[in-house]
């Protein structure tokens, strides 16, 4: 069987999520932390084995305090991240282990990503090398400069990239290993960098469900969502129930 580490990176600054008292990924969702729920989508698969949470030194004590329990229990190692999102992943890759065949990272803050849509990015990869979920841009794209439209932008073949984003894990080492600095702290997912070694990443259909966290509003959004993700166990059409362009795709 095919063996995969998953990493979870939560060591952002959340900046744009405004909360007094949490940070998006260990804000409570349904009596659960956001990560918690992103987590627990791994934990029960036969072919994950490892799972590691990225966190900032800044948030070390607090988590310990809070999660130490279900951190113990649910076999879930930690690391701290760096200054960036690369630097963040950089740190956990060190930590997969060797003889594992594929790294898988997804956002902390993805806590509605259903089972089937995990199998189909898990397949993509093993198939091509490297794959990630995305939707397709739907709606009228516009360049704003100070405030004032300045072209609309055509739509064609673009995509809005998600996580899961799954690799080879030496393709994944080599890519991080090939990048300057300045790339690593520009990369804004890690099929970026990937994509600037010359490598191919294949684009696996996700779903507008499975939403990042980056406002309050999308808590919101998110509390419903989970109420309708496809549920473990159904295949093909069967989760999927309404027809292509619907709230699945």
């Amino acid at each position: 069987m095919t063996s995969f580490s998953v990493i979870i990176p939560a060591a952002g600054k959340s900046s744009r999520f405004t909360d007094d008292y949490y940070k998006k990924p260990f804000v409570p969702l349904e009596n659960r932390a956001v990560w918690l729920h992103s987590a627990e989508k791994f934990l029960n698969r036969d072919d994950v084995k490892q799972l590691i949470l990225v966190i900032s030194a800044e948030d070390r004590e607090a988590f310990q305090d809070q999660f130490a329990a279900n951190v113990a229990i649910l076999g879930i190692e930690v690391v701290e991240g760096g200054d960036s999102r690369g630097e963040s992943v950089q740190n956990a890759l060190q930590r997969v282990r060797e003889d594992v065949d594929f790294v898988c990272i997804h956002d902390a803050a993805r806590p509605c990503l259903a089972e089937v849509w995990i199998d189909q990015v898990f397949e993509a990869a093993v198939a091509s090398g490297a794959a990630t979920l995305g939707i397709q841009v739907t709606s009228t794209l516009k360049k704003v400069v100070d405030g004032m439209v300045k072209e609309t932008v055509s739509r064609e073949s673009l995509w809005e990239s998600q996580t899961p984003q799954v690799f080879g894990r030496q393709l994944l080492v080599d890519a991080l290993a090939a990048a300057s600095d300045q790339q690593v702290v520009e990369a804004t997912d890690e099929a970026q960098l990937v994509e600037w070694q010359g490598g191919e990443v294949k684009m696996v259909t996700g779903s507008p469900l499975n939403r990042k966290i980056t406002t309050r509003a999308d808590l919101v959004f998110a509390r419903q969502a989970l109420k309708v993700l496809p549920k473990p166990g159904l295949l093909g059409r069967q989760a999927h129930p309404f027809q292509d362009g619907d709230m699945w795709r």
